[in-house]
């Protein structure tokens, strides 16, 4: 996978994009509950909701529908620290609460903008999410963390000059608003990325000169805080990373210790602070989601296969893509209700997102769902809140 700003090394065809020009972090003001917004002060002494204890209070707030939540937090700032807190999500989850969203990077189809679109578990359109602050960005990492979205790194054409990017932004499904987090120390594209034990792990991809990268940092939520860990054997780039009991496992694309596709798998163990690998992996992974216990991945030598990593004893199994919903290759993932989404790359007459069932009985795992993204799915991320 190629770099930058090198005479063999060029940017490679970009696959995601986000662009910007809104003031990030803009409250939205209730129209919803007028006479709160009035009766409601912000003084953070008060209770959250008058003649009631605040856990009692905390729970009523949780019983609002989700789409109602950016007009709660522009009722009073204590509302709004509420929603913006992990505690909000807890109470919702324990009041069997939580509501699945898609988040769907999609490319129009004259492949000229993307937007990120949200979908309900019905596949009924919510909004478009607020335009990113930043400069528009390819090659960039995306993470679910907290019921908020990470879209971390990635490099950036300004006035036709190329440069990677350790900005990271962070996007509250509660609020619908965008802000800055720390950057990375490590500015990098291409990387591997996922959430471990609530600690977020970016690792390998190139960096600001073009030259592949096999250091590896962590992300400390509750401190807004980078940390450099130990680096890869080797340096690794166009990977991805899974989280699986605790370990974090990194496979796919290219080392510069191998020839070609790398069949690798580098395992971290955070409490050991350490790497150990294995030999195999999945290469050239177009797509990737994990669902319980398990990781399921399309090749891109093979795009009508599933290939279903279980890491309780390293194996693969194979899995055949039927021909329903769409003939053609190449799919994006998407997970809702422990059940794996397909969106297919090409749009068909008759088309229908295929939908695969790992816990269904044997012979009914393929169905397919009305769900689908208005345009090209780039990448969808579920966020449970």
């Amino acid at each position: 996978m190629p770099g930058f700003l090198s005479d063999k090394k060029r940017f490679k065809e970009p696959n995601m994009c986000l662009s910007n020009s809104v003031k990030q972090d803009t409250p939205i003001h209730s129209k919803s509950y007028p006479s709160l917004t009035s009766q409601v002060t912000d003084d953070f002494d008060s209770p959250i909701l008058p003649g009631l204890p605040d856990d009692v209070a905390k729970y009523c707030l949780a019983l609002v529908p989700r789409s109602n939540f950016p007009s709660m937090g522009g009722v009073c700032k204590k509302w709004r620290s509420f929603i913006q807190s992990k505690e909000f999500i807890t109470v919702r989850k324990l009041a069997g609460l939580l509501e699945e969203w898609l988040y769907i990077l999609t490319m129009d189809d004259g492949g000229k903008e993307s937007h990120w679109e949200v979908l309900d578990c019905l596949g009924n359109k919510h909004c478009l999410l607020p335009l990113m602050p930043g400069p528009v960005k390819f090659g960039f990492g995306v993470v679910v963390l907290n019921g908020k979205l990470l879209v971390m790194a990635g490099y950036s054409v300004i006035n036709g000059t190329a440069s990677a990017s350790p900005d990271v932004y962070q996007y509250d499904s509660c609020l619908n608003s965008w802000k800055k987090l720390a950057n990375m120390n490590i500015a990098r594209y291409d990387f591997a990325c996922a959430e471990v034990n609530g600690m977020v792990y970016v690792v390998g991809g190139y960096g600001m000169d073009g030259s592949s990268l096999s250091s590896a940092e962590v992300y400390n939520p509750d401190n807004d805080t980078w940390s450099l860990i130990e680096s890869l054997r080797r340096p690794r780039w166009g990977c991805f990373a899974c989280g699986f009991e605790g370990k974090l496992y990194v496979m796919g694309g290219r080392s510069s210790f191998t020839i070609g596709n790398s069949k690798f798998v580098d395992v971290y163990y955070p409490e050991k602070h350490s790497w150990c690998e294995m030999k195999n992996g999945c290469v050239m992974v177009t797509a990737h989601a994990v669902i319980g216990k398990k990781l399921f991945c399309m090749e891109w030598k093979n795009q009508r296969k599933l290939a279903i990593f279980n890491p309780d004893d390293n194996s693969w199994k194979m899995e055949q893509v039927p021909i329903t919903g769409s003939s053609s290759i190449g799919f994006r993932f998407g997970i809702l209700g422990e059940k794996l989404l397909m969106f297919s790359l090409q749009e068909e007459p008759g088309y229908s997102t295929l939908l695969y069932d790992p816990n269904a009985a044997p012979g009914s795992e393929w169905q397919t769902s009305d769900i689908k993204p208005t345009g090209s799915c780039l990448c969808c991320v579920t966020i449970k809140a």
